[in-house]
């Protein structure tokens, strides 16, 4: 008998089939709670949101000094403001931000003077289509100053004098963002990215950033075989920092998630990693088309949110992006009116359980050798049609071991036998396990003492 020289055959968490029903009440709880939250690439309101989900989950908070360099971009100075309003020559404060935090252009510099309207009138952002509505606007890298405010009010403003103040401050500090490592039985990791620097909206992006908080809450529960790390960071600048910091462990990433604007009504959609091909790309493509009919998947772009960091050139990690309705096509975005009223518990669950039948695809998904490649092996003397009795879909299950007999050379996983068998990932999956039973299999890194001939084969690290 040959000696194995590994742990026990891997077997990973098995995907739900549906998650708690109150899941999805249980992220617009925290989303609440974190929307009024002023975020911005570095600054309080970031730190705030961080310490708020340590509250969920056991999150470690990183402090990156500005004037840093990373790669080709340097961590700014930090932002924070505690008020600003414009007010008109009575005393009434036509734009205040304490009433909405949308109201001031994100890294604002600081402002205390009396100005004409046509003097103030293009610092002031709106949206004349959408006249209730208060849009996003930022200056990060830029010292600049504005306000956003809806095109009523501004249309409503008379001509005369107006107190503007900003109340804020840029100077040397900290970008700052959170990380989690749950260890599994190999170093390799899967990441999960939420950004975390828009204010007060929820599809974009408190949507992920919860989402991410009840998967890292529902993983640690689990044994997995893959280690999962979930960043949540600002946008751009924050994934291109956490990837300068680790720069030496990127090898270890085996395959990656950016979740984002993922709580409304739209359908599910994958974008590629730049690969194109890799594990993660084939799991989410699968568990797409299987199980949410109404999805779609696109190809990889530069154009995006951090998948494009993670697959930049000289990184190239098979990092993809889950969102519903992507960035820019609903009327919403990056406005006043991505508020609770468009993402709801339902969708949020739903995608949470696209997410977890991912992951759960991805822990399960081996290559096998087929240990009797001379023709079909007798599987009656080896009590597997015996067992198919105890089966109700003994059909398929026959014709699920011919296939996985025929394909296990080691070069296909078990997903791919699957599609091309046209047939569900848990059956094929489940019939392997008998395979492997009966010493029909082996995966294909089993190490094998080549000392001995018996081909039942060793089991899996």
């Amino acid at each position: 008998m040959s000696t194995a020289r590994n742990p026990p055959l891997r077997h990973g968490f098995r995907p739900q089939t549906e998650v708690p029903g109150d899941i999805g009440d249980s992220m617009i709880s925290l989303i609440s709670r974190l929307y009024p939250m002023n975020r911005s690439i570095t600054g309080d309101g970031v730190r705030e949101t961080l310490r708020t989900l340590t509250n969920y989950i056991d999150l470690r908070i990183h402090e990156v000094a500005s004037g840093t360099k990373v790669f080709d971009w340097e961590i700014p100075r930090e932002w924070n403001i505690r008020g600003a309003y414009i007010e008109d020559s009575h005393g009434n404060r036509v734009v205040d931000f304490d009433d909405h935090n949308l109201h001031v252009v994100g890294y604002s510099t600081p402002v205390n003077q009396t100005m004409s309207l046509e003097e103030l009138r293009p610092r002031l952002h709106s949206l004349a289509d959408k006249p209730d509505w208060i849009p996003y606007r930022t200056s990060y890298y830029n010292d600049d100053w504005g306000f956003c405010l809806a095109h009523k009010t501004l249309s409503a403003m008379d001509d005369g004098q107006y107190k503007v103040v900003i109340d804020s401050t840029l100077t040397d500090g900290s970008l700052t963002y959170g990380d989690l490592l749950l260890p599994g039985a190999i170093t390799d990791e899967v990441i999960i990215f939420a950004h975390t620097c828009h204010p007060s909206l929820c599809n974009d992006n408190l949507s992920g950033i919860s989402l991410a908080v009840h998967l890292a809450a529902e993983l640690a529960k689990h044994k997995t075989h893959y280690s999962y790390r979930f960043i949540f960071a600002p946008a751009t600048i924050g994934s291109i920092t956490w990837l300068a910091q680790n720069e030496d462990n990127l090898k270890r990433i085996t395959g990656g998630l950016v979740l984002s604007v993922i709580g409304d009504d739209g359908p599910l959609v994958y974008k590629q990693s730049r690969r194109s091909d890799s594990e993660m790309d084939k799991a989410a493509e699968y568990v797409l088309n299987t199980h949410f009919p109404d999805s779609r998947i696109e190809p990889f772009s530069p154009w995006g949110y951090d998948e494009r960091q993670f697959c930049s050139p000289g990184i190239n990690l098979p990092v993809g992006r889950l969102t519903r309705t992507p960035h820019g096509e609903y009327p919403q975005y990056h406005t006043s009116a991505d508020d609770l009223s468009i993402i709801n518990a339902k969708s949020l669950g739903n995608s949470l359980l696209a997410v977890w039948q991912i992951l759960g695809l991805i822990e399960n998904n081996l290559s096998y050798i087929n240990t009797q490649p001379f023709g079909e092996p007798q599987l009656g003397r080896r009590g597997l049609y015996r067992k198919l009795g105890g089966y109700q879909d003994v059909a398929d299950r026959q014709l699920a071991m011919l296939w996985i007999l025929n394909q296990s050379d080691g070069t296909n996983s078990i997903l791919e036998i699957a599609k091309k068998a046209d047939m569900p990932f848990d059956l094929i999956r489940s019939v392997a396990d008998d395979l492997v039973g009966a010493a029909l299999l082996r995966p294909a890194d089993t190490l094998i003492d080549k000392s001995e001939n018996d081909q039942s084969g060793g089991e899996r690290q």
